[in-house]
């Protein structure tokens, strides 16, 4: 089943399609998780088990703890019980009486707010049909299979083949609420790291946020990526964000902003979001290096040197190369010599390193390689002389177990290991299931997070998705005035994964010309034909600004009728005037 606003590659495969309005995913999941707690496919026994699902609520909220320990009810004597004590049955829904306070199991207060969100409202919000969404809910009832086992490899495990692929729902306005109400899903069928069910990884382990999320401490005088700040105390340490600081520190309470900067096999002017703020805080740069294959458009306007990179023609690694079932690892191993000036990356920074006095001792760049690669004290790199990348290789190579060391890589190029151990691929049937870990179906760290920044007195536009549960909210391009009536995505044709390489001359020669998708009635009722060139105008609803880019119009009849999806390439596009059609981007 694909649920997207336009049929791409993937969607010819599939039995079904749902048109989704863009930014309303959010909407579908929390409509099919109220569906599925209605239907009651539920896997009672991995959400009392392996989540905070038993967890009690209060009133306010938060947890009720004793001694710092999250309780639970347990059915048998009917009492308070810390989470983790043995021998008890902890009560996953309904609402019982401690001290005199009313509280709920945190599935109830989930089951209690998920009810709200309709398949009739989420109809309206999305686009589709009440029928349809339930549909979706019908057919993971028909699939989990709850309660089912199947052995893999001698081990008996839950059997749960559903899952979603859901990526690129992240990259918008409300995207991690979707994502996690989609999880949540997920956990509600018992599918999470199940034989059949959502993997998140070839293999499962435990994240290295796992623990963190629920400590991060707001930083008081935040870095130019406002990493851990009170605006964003979850941040991915975006670029765009970075240039925004740039411009207006103080805004921020930023005291340090850079003066120089190393741009390493990226385009920021192709590749982020807000392509004039990124000029804006670049050209505020006292020097640009970029190391880089290719001059891109960045590089053209902003380096002061260009290092050039190899790309096939160096060592690199490790790299993974399992197919989900075999583990394996793989090293890049160079066919000829870098060409003309290039060199690879690694060789690049230990020469900078050396002349910055950064390269040995402790702390020092050959001291973090060892820790990278994982180094034992037999193999890791003296701290006090420059190796060749072939010699670091060699090392890990050596220390991962393969008596050849390099030799072997550059004879085979790629280590067989063997399949995977069904212990080490499914969170279930580890030593200690999932690791020990409880997966948060309630995200009460979400809420602590929000209640300090509205005490640091934070505007609502940050914390307002700072919640404990997913809760949907107006996305903020439905502010736009009413003739922007078409939805504005982006998507790129396989010809430009990435958009650092759109200028190279071969790849814009398959695809020579930027172009609109758009559905054709739609198109037409605008008096736009295919093959038009027209101006489309984008609005940001926060900001009142409009932008305009000038491109050719492409008729595709399965899409949804709402939705124009802009496809950037190469192309320069002439001042000419033509048709006109108004959209809302999706994230503002």
């Amino acid at each position: 089943m694909s649920i997207d606003p336009r049929i791409r590659g993937s969607g010819t495969q599939v039995d079904r399609w749902l048109p989704v309005k863009p930014g309303t995913d959010l909407a579908f999941a929390l409509a099919v998780c109220n569906l599925v707690v209605r239907q009651d496919t539920i896997d009672r026994d991995y959400l009392t088990k392996h989540s905070n699902s038993p967890y009690l609520v209060q009133g306010d909220g938060h947890y009720v703890r004793r001694d710092d320990v999250e309780q639970v009810w347990d059915t048998i004597p009917s009492s308070l019980m810390p989470r983790d004590a043995e021998g008890i049955e902890p009560a996953l829904e309904g609402a019982f009486t401690v001290d005199g306070v009313a509280v709920r199991t945190a599935f109830q207060v989930f089951k209690e707010h998920a009810s709200q969100y309709t398949p009739g409202w989420a109809a309206g919000m999305c686009g589709l049909t009440a029928d349809g969404i339930r549909e979706v809910a019908r057919e993971l009832d028909d699939n989990a299979m709850i309660g089912s086992t199947i052995m893999v490899d001698g081990v008996e495990m839950p059997y749960r083949p559903v899952g979603i692929m859901a990526y690129h729902v992240a990259q918008r306005e409300m995207g991690f609420q979707a994502l996690r109400t989609m999880c949540m899903l997920m956990m509600m069928l018992g599918s999470m790291g199940a034989a059949g069910g959502q993997q998140i990884d070839f293999s499962w382990k435990v994240h290295k946020n796992y623990e963190g999320l629920d400590k991060i401490e707001i930083d008081e005088t935040p870095n130019i990526h406002l990493n851990k700040c009170k605006f964003w105390p979850i941040n991915s340490n975006n670029s765009s964000v970075v240039a925004k600081v740039m411009q207006d520190p103080g805004k921020y309470d930023v005291e340090f902003v850079p003066e120089t900067a190393i741009i390493h096999m990226v385009n920021p002017l192709a590749s982020f979001a807000s392509a004039p703020d990124i000029v804006k805080a670049y050209k505020m740069l006292k020097f640009v290096a970029v190391i880089d294959p290719w001059l891109s458009k960045t590089a053209d306007m902003f380096a002061d040197i260009v290092l050039p990179a190899a790309t096939i023609e160096k060592y690199e690694g490790p790299l993974s190369a399992t197919d989900a079932y075999i583990d394996a690892t793989a090293l890049r191993i160079p066919p000829i010599d870098p060409m003309f000036e290039s060199r690879g990356e690694i060789e690049i920074y230990l020469d900078l390193c050396e002349r910055a006095g950064m390269l040995t001792g402790e702390g020092g760049y050959l001291d973090e390689i060892n820790k990278a690669l994982k180094l034992d004290d037999d193999f890791a790199l003296p701290l006090n002389a420059k190796p060749t990348v072939r010699d670091i290789f060699d090392r890990w190579a050596k220390s991962d177990g393969t008596e050849e060391g390099i030799e072997f890589y550059e004879r085979e190029g790629i280590k067989i290991k063997g399949p995977f151990a069904p212990t080490k691929r499914y969170g279930y049937v580890s030593d200690l299931p999932f690791g020990g870990a409880v997966h948060r179906l309630y995200g009460e760290s979400l809420q602590v997070l929000q209640e300090k920044m509205i005490d640091l007195g934070v505007p609502e536009m940050y914390w307002q998705d700072y919640t404990a549960l997913p809760t949907w909210r107006n996305p903020t391009m439905n502010g736009s005035p009413a003739e922007y009536d078409l939805n504005l995505i982006g998507f790129k044709l396989i010809e430009f994964k990435q958009g650092r390489v759109s200028m190279i001359p071969l790849l814009a020669e398959l695809a020579p010309e930027q172009r609109l998708d758009i559905n054709s009635k739609t198109a037409r009722a605008k008096g736009i034909e295919d093959g038009d060139r027209i101006n489309v105008e984008s609005h940001n609803a926060v900001t009142n600004e409009t932008r305009v880019i000038e491109t050719k119009a492409h008729f595709r009849k399965r899409s949804d009728p709402t939705l124009s999806a802009c496809l950037t390439t190469t192309a320069r596009w002439p001042d000419i005037h033509g048709p006109r059609a108004k959209a809302r981007t999706r994230t503002n």
